[in-house]
């Protein structure tokens, strides 16, 4: 039986600007997830699933969210984005830097999701910011929201400073789309259900054997993004 239901990858992003750094992040994840969606994925077309990816600009529904809030009634575009986001296999959530936190908007969006609605889902959480000062929000902020809503962040976190954008990095750390190209792998893996929670299938010597690696090694393994 051939499969016919696509693969949705949502991409929310909290950018204020136009043209936005965050949102430009937020597309590069996503282009990253769905080209390493299509390439694990066998090929013979027995059970290859297209791939749907999907930005949500939550600059469009400020207002929406806002009276969402005081009313407690979403308008039919508001409620169209959350449903996405809920109903998507993979998630991406990219803000920019508010007061060494995530934006309000970001915040005030992910308010409205029932803490519930994204158990078990994948999300790769980014951020951007105009200094690497700023970088540890990923950790203090971003991630204990997502596990408050008991979803699954993959263990690559990505901080764009305004001087990471066309840097390749050096010898010693990783420029920008080589961090890009980890977290949209990692949550294409975890999309197609090859990882689970806070652990990752490795090659073993036996095909036929999962080898699983420990989060601990994992995190000993990972720089700070």
């Amino acid at each position: 039986m051939f499969a016919t239901t696509p693969l949705r990858v949502v991409a929310v992003s909290a950018g204020l600007s136009q043209p936005s750094s965050t949102r430009l992040l937020a597309d590069r994840l996503a282009a990253a997830t769905r080209e390493r969606l299509t390439a694990e994925q066998d090929g013979t077309g027995r059970d290859d699933r297209d791939v749907e990816v999907r930005v949500i600009e939550l600059r469009d529904l400020a207002v929406d969210i806002a009276n969402h809030l005081v009313s407690g009634f979403p308008s039919a575009g508001l409620r169209e984005a959350i449903d996405a986001v809920t109903e998507a296999d993979g998630l991406i959530a990219v803000t920019p830097v508010f007061t060494a936190s995530y934006s309000g908007l970001f915040k005030s969006f992910f308010d409205l999701i029932d803490h519930t609605a994204l158990t078990g889902k994948p999300v790769v959480i980014a951020a951007t910011g105009g200094t690497a000062r700023h970088s540890l929000v990923l950790e203090h902020a971003l991630r204990p929201l997502f596990a408050y809503l008991r979803a699954v962040t993959v263990p690559t976190s990505v901080y764009a400073a305004s001087e990471d954008w066309g840097s390749s990095g050096d010898e010693y750390t990783e420029g920008l789309p080589s961090r890009i190209r980890r977290a949209g792998g990692e949550l294409a893996s975890a999309v197609l259900g090859r990882t689970v929670s806070g652990a990752s299938r490795a090659p073993g010597l036996d095909d036929g054997e999962d080898a699983v690696v420990p989060f601990e090694q994992q995190l000993a393994d990972l720089r700070l993004d």
